[in-house]
């Protein structure tokens, strides 16, 4: 098919005008992964209301601390927090230039008793800075308790796995044994890490508060008529109103963009942690020996009507790549940033904060479906250790025939040569390992051919790994998840892990 004949087709025009909601772009976040919570919580409603709200709290601060602001024309502002006129909004910016102002004529518009106090000694980062921090807050509390969720649903899979034994790998070569409960603990630490960074993040986190054009509060010490413990007060007020218990000592116009940095930093560390978890249990897929859940009328490949691809740890994997590139954004915004402020942040925050988060709660929605419902394949873990433990023992068979009254040299160049031999005959014919039958066959090793069962025992290879699974989850994990209600949990027993 030719170029042309790809325009070539009627109604074009005419879709476009009919199915106008799917004839702009509209970002896969928002309409394939994110949750409902983490998508109301980046809205316009979301945020402008806040930017009303915020107006209020400041102008009852300021009638408070002792200016000229009626009952009436707060109740006016408190009535209208959700009555925004969008259309008017837009047609206000197109005019203006100028968001903020945009929204305060709107305002306006609905509360024109309230108009003259509206914004009243405020600059345009009163509003966005300190809303950029209340949905900053607002979205580490609706991500951390899915983390949570996300180490108990993973905790209960390594104590169910705490001792069933399976191939290590180091250097992605077969190694000595671990446990599949183990290995899942190793993906658990991992997650408590982030939950540490995450609240630590949200601990952290301070309000901008009421600090002015550049920082120094001049026109509310204005407003105040130089009186400076009111405006410390209405910094204060204003702040413990919103929901914090500190604001930033010293800012410029703006926040420091250096707390971007440390937020989008701790996602991007879940990003690398995720990324992790779901490369392994990928790489458990193709040697078939753990399954993420499969839906019985799921369809793995439009031609392989056979496959069950791993398509939720791959999902993971593709979004946790998106989501550990935005801190490079947040590192170089910090960077640039001249003097008080300059406003190449603004396009840039717009995208990395909210594509940070809606990519992270994406990540944990489907990190928890896949923990739920993983599937381990015992048989076929055991055919692959059978295939590797021969080898991995050959030590201990030469130990129990030293024993015996053996030479140590002289059964280590025994075993050597059927090594060799049995190792070419899997690598080079394609059979299975025959180490062990070729012991048992060997006269030099009549003496420990009763004990080959017990040497050859998975079991004796795992070392403390189920005990070291025990302890984990006693002294880390339950402490952890003590922190959450059962029903932030699901439902489920804190401690029933």
């Amino acid at each position: 098919m030719s170029t042309s004949d790809l325009v070539s087709f009627p109604g074009e025009e005419a879709a476009r005008a009919d199915l106008k909601e799917f004839a702009n772009y509209r970002s896969p976040l928002s309409t394939r992964y994110a949750s409902k919570d983490m998508l109301y919580n980046f809205s316009d409603l979301k945020k402008f209301s806040t930017w009303r709200k915020l107006w209020y709290i400041l102008a009852k601060s300021e009638k408070e601390l002792g200016l000229d602001i009626t009952d009436e024309q707060l109740e006016e502002l408190r009535n209208n927090i959700f009555n925004i006129d969008f259309k008017l909004a837009a047609e206000e910016e197109k005019k203006v230039r100028h968001d903020v102002m945009a929204h305060v004529h709107t305002f306006s518009a609905c509360a024109p008793k309230a108009s003259p106090i509206i914004h009243l000694g405020a600059t345009s980062c009163f509003v966005g800075d300190n809303t950029d921090l209340i949905v900053i807050r607002d979205g580490l509390e609706i991500l951390i308790p899915k983390v949570a969720r996300c180490i108990h649903r993973l905790a209960k899979f390594a104590k169910e796995q705490r001792a069933v034994p399976t191939l290590g790998f180091t250097h992605m070569q077969p190694a000595q044994l671990t446990t599949v409960g183990k290995r899942a603990s190793l993906w658990l630490q991992d997650l408590l890490f982030d939950e540490r960074n995450l609240v630590r993040a949200k601990d952290d986190l301070r309000f901008r508060g009421v600090k002015g054009t550049t920082g120094t509060q001049a026109s509310f010490l204005q407003l105040f008529e130089g009186n400076e413990t009111k405006v410390t007060q209405l910094d204060k007020f204003v702040t413990k109103s919103c929901g914090f218990a500190k604001a930033y000592a010293v800012t410029g116009q703006t926040y420091s963009r250096r707390v971007d940095v440390d937020i989008v930093s701790a996602l991007a560390a879940l990003g690398a942690s995720s990324h992790k978890i779901c490369t392994d249990i990928r790489l458990l897929a193709h040697m078939k020996e753990v399954e993420e859940p499969f839906e019985s009328t799921q369809i793995g490949s439009s031609a392989m009507a056979y496959k069950r691809n791993p398509m939720r740890s791959e999902r993971v994997c593709s979004l946790a790549r998106h989501l550990m590139t935005l801190v490079g954004n947040a590192f170089q915004t910090s960077a640039v940033q001249w003097m008080e402020r300059t406003l190449d942040d603004s396009a840039n925050r717009r995208l990395t904060l909210s594509e940070a988060f809606l990519t992270a709660d994406a990540i944990l929605e489907t990190l928890q479906n896949i923990f739920e419902g993983l599937v381990v394949y015992p048989e076929i873990i055991k055919r692959h250790i059978n295939s590797e433990l021969p080898f991995m023992a050959t030590e201990n068979v030469i130990m129990a025939m030293v024993k015996k009254g053996g030479d140590r040299q002289v059964c280590h160049e025994e075993i050597r040569v059927l090594s060799q031999q049995a190792a070419g005959e899997v690598k080079q014919n394609g059979k299975d390992n025959d180490l062990v039958e070729r012991i048992r066959n060997s006269k030099y090793f009549e003496p420990v051919k009763g004990e080959l069962e017990t040497l050859l025992d998975p079991s004796t290879f795992i070392g403390r790994a189920p005990s070291q699974v025990d302890e984990f989850l006693k002294d880390e994990v339950e402490p952890i998840l003590q922190k959450y209600s059962s029903d932030l949990l699901g439902g489920t027993a804190v401690l029933n892990i």
